[in-house]
């Protein structure tokens, strides 16, 4: 038994002097690796154009991968970019000198929203989620999509007496039923945004001749009274852009016939019905 306990304290004492360093001090606790922070926040105090802001701290800065809007494409990139940065908290990363990237206070990426609304194209990016909203952006003819080309001022030279009028109205609606059957009927409604200006939230509002009712609504929030129906945008559809536009769809009941309705409104302002 004693000579059990003698290896015992042999085996110990060999395995401390290989395991110590030379100077006898022990090994330090290893340490665990430390948490990664987010980055800190700031605001943007001053929107050069629509891809150029300058932060809080007054670093001026060109948000990166977006390119260069046109000159017909340059008024609305800055107006979006005024309205959805200016005055924001935002949280910056650097990627290169000079440029940052740059999301809101929610996390959305910015150059990914100018993207997905038409209001700027990407630039040096070969793929990913930027490129896939670009080409959808492109599809669906938004914003600076459906611009097309820049007209050229020598082809269309101004006139001192022929002066173009405005837009009929700020708003185009398409209202459509796509299946009827006994007592019910589905619809889709398209908004069209053709005043020149970037909407940030919408309601459209119509009346039923024909004693209809709205049961179910998707990509909107829906109220009735009577004959009278006003649709609200849902969270994520409230901007329009510069000829883009928002659709929405129901299903509804009707007692005996159902048509389309004549008269529609944007925000208080008549439509043209397409």
């Amino acid at each position: 038994m004693a000579a059990r306990k003698h290896f015992v304290v042999l085996l110990t004492l060999l395995v401390a002097a290989c395991t110590a360093p030379q100077d006898g001090r022990p090994f330090p606790a290893p340490r665990s690796s430390p948490s990664v922070d987010k980055e800190p926040s700031t605001k943007v105090r001053t929107v050069v154009d629509g891809r150029t802001v300058e932060l809080a701290d007054g670093t001026r800065a060109r948000i990166s991968r977006l390119a260069e809007p046109t000159s017909c494409a340059a008024a609305a990139a800055t107006d979006f970019a005024t309205k959805t940065l200016l005055d924001k908290e935002v949280r910056v990363s650097s990627i290169t000198p000079g440029e940052i990237s740059l999301a809101l206070a929610d996390g959305t990426d910015y150059a990914l929203l100018a993207v997905q609304y038409g209001i700027l194209r990407t630039s040096g990016v070969d793929g990913g989620p930027l490129v896939e909203a670009e080409t959808k952006a492109s599809q669906a003819k938004l914003g600076l999509w459906a611009q097309g080309d820049c007209p050229s001022s020598a082809a269309q030279p101004p006139s001192s007496t022929a002066v173009a009028p405005p837009p009929a109205s700020p708003c185009v609606v398409v209202y459509r039923i796509t299946s009827h059957w006994a007592g019910a009927f589905q619809a889709e409604v398209t908004i069209r945004n053709v005043s020149g200006a970037l909407v940030e939230g919408w309601t459209v509002k119509w009346r039923y001749d024909g004693g209809e009712t709205v049961s179910q609504l998707w990509n909107g929030t829906v109220s009735q009274s009577g004959a009278d129906v006003s649709v609200a945008n849902a969270a994520y559809n409230a901007l329009i852009v510069k000829d883009g536009s928002v659709t929405f769809g129901f299903n509804g009941a009707a007692t005996g016939p159902t048509s389309p309705p004549t008269a529609f409104s944007v925000n208080g302002a008549a439509c043209t019905v397409g």
